[in-house]
């Protein structure tokens, strides 16, 4: 009797134990399984094919997890039961656009000496607000090009680690140039021997600037071949880096997987950068026929910012911009909106890109009537700042177009804007990775696929 029970108790936690054990790999089976993504699928009015360059008129757009599953006409693309529908009514749905120049953590009303009191951590904690205004106004990847104490690659870091809300970053860290030059601190009096932290002369120096950026988290390199019109007592038409130390910057940062985007005003420093091998001219406002004829043999885009000029000669005595600078402006301006023109007829690649940062964060898509003033189309304005600028990046299979397996960046406008390309400036819709991030329009309805 004593022997049946004990064996029965045996039977019993075999039995117990066996359960158990199913049932604990059917759980680890389950926890296995990758959870399902959400499917959310947009209806748009009308569509922009920023990659064929024409609008598309009723169409949806199949999203799964953070990218674009399918898209076309609104009666071909099926959509699967338990879907969320995001119908967008009449508006015109376009890929999230890309700024290409930007400085997040450059506050525009604290310029010039305003700015020496202004601590690096405080730079990155308004670079947060401002990367979400940027956001919200439809700008859902942006290329930073100069930011101090790496504020640029925490704010990357954090709007990544989902801590922020912001646009997709790639940024440089602090901008190299040479000592006294458009890139260092020239504020201060020479009793705090201080120098900027991307300062690095001769090309060695210059070798071992690129890796240490790159060491502390640099997406891509931002250099110096010119005075600039902002800093203090620099010539925006002066040379500054010689040929061989952007040379040395260029071969160090292709070698270590960056980009190089060079700050360069002056026709001699544009066409050295170009022969070194940079891959974008920020600004380029003094450039010459040769200076467009090599950029086009090497592929080297232009990134002109035609807008700012506005901003700096209506506000800049308010936010702190030095009277010299103001002065240099006046005298570039116009001559870099003229060269935009004639970049543009001779085949030049033009790149979207603002300067944002010098001017208030959030109202970058002013820029757009200036582009088609100074002689783009709506649409090759629109492609600036899409596909060129993707194409820039080296994100040209992540944004650019709304296209099968990119990201799921889209933006609506309640109005053509192709002709009327202000409608940019007020965007009612963002999505970023399939997110909602802004959705203020009356016309979007939600509702669920059964």
């Amino acid at each position: 009797m004593a022997v049946s029970r004990v064996r029965l108790r045996v039977h019993r936690w075999r039995w117990l134990g066996g359960l158990a054990a199913g049932m604990g790999l059917a759980m680890a089976a389950q926890a296995a399984e990758p959870a399902a993504e959400a499917v959310v699928a947009v209806r748009a009015g009308a569509l922009v094919d920023t990659a064929a360059g024409r609008v598309l008129n009723d169409q949806t757009i199949l999203i799964e997890g953070e990218r674009v599953r399918a898209v076309g006409p609104s009666g071909t693309v099926g959509i699967p039961p338990g879907a969320q529908i995001i119908d967008l009514g009449r508006a015109t749905v376009l890929p999230g656009l890309i700024e290409a120049h930007a400085h997040l953590t450059s506050d525009p009303f604290r310029a010039g000496y305003q700015g020496l009191g202004v601590s690096a951590i405080r730079d990155a904690l308004y670079g947060a607000k401002a990367a979400r205004d940027t956001l919200e106004a439809g700008f859902t990847t942006v290329r930073n090009v100069g930011a101090g104490a790496y504020g640029d690659v925490a704010l990357r870091d954090a709007i990544n680690d989902g801590d922020i809300p912001g646009p997709r970053l790639l940024v440089s860290g602090p901008a190299l140039g040479i000592k006294g030059g458009h890139c260092d601190n020239n504020l201060l009096a020479p009793d705090f021997n201080y120098t900027a932290e991307g300062v690095a002369d001769g090309p060695w120096a210059a070798r071992a600037k690129v890796r240490e950026v790159v060491k502390y988290g640099a997406d891509l390199i931002k250099l110096c071949a010119t005075g600039g019109v902002l800093s203090k007592n620099t010539d925006p038409g002066v040379q500054q880096y010689t040929f061989e130390e952007m040379q040395a910057i260029v071969e160090e940062a292709h070698k270590l997987g960056r980009k190089v985007a060079a700050h360069a005003h002056g026709t001699e420093g544009i066409k050295q950068a170009i022969r070194a091998g940079v891959d974008s001219i920020e600004h380029a406002s003094l450039i010459d026929a040769e200076g467009m004829r090599l950029a086009r043999q090497k592929g080297t885009a232009l990134v002109m910012d035609i807008y700012v000029d506005e901003f700096i000669l209506a506000e800049g005595e308010r936010a702190g911009i030095l009277p010299e600078s103001l002065e240099k402006e006046r005298k570039v301006g116009q001559l870099q909106r003229d060269n935009f023109r004639r970049a543009l007829a001779a085949g030049d690649r033009i790149v979207f890109g603002t300067d944002a940062g010098v001017y208030p964060h959030g109202t970058n898509a002013k820029q757009f009537a200036y582009m088609i003033q100074y002689g783009m189309t709506p649409m090759q304005a629109i492609q600036a700042a899409t596909v060129n600028a993707a194409e820039l990046l080296g994100w040209q299979d992540k944004v650019g177009s709304i296209t099968p397996g990119k990201y799921a960046d889209l933006i609506a406008v309640e109005t053509d804007p192709l002709k009327d390309v202000s409608a940019l400036t007020r965007v009612s819709f963002v999505m970023k990775g399939g997110r909602v991030v802004k959705s203020a329009a009356p016309s979007a309805p939600v509702g669920q696929a059964r």
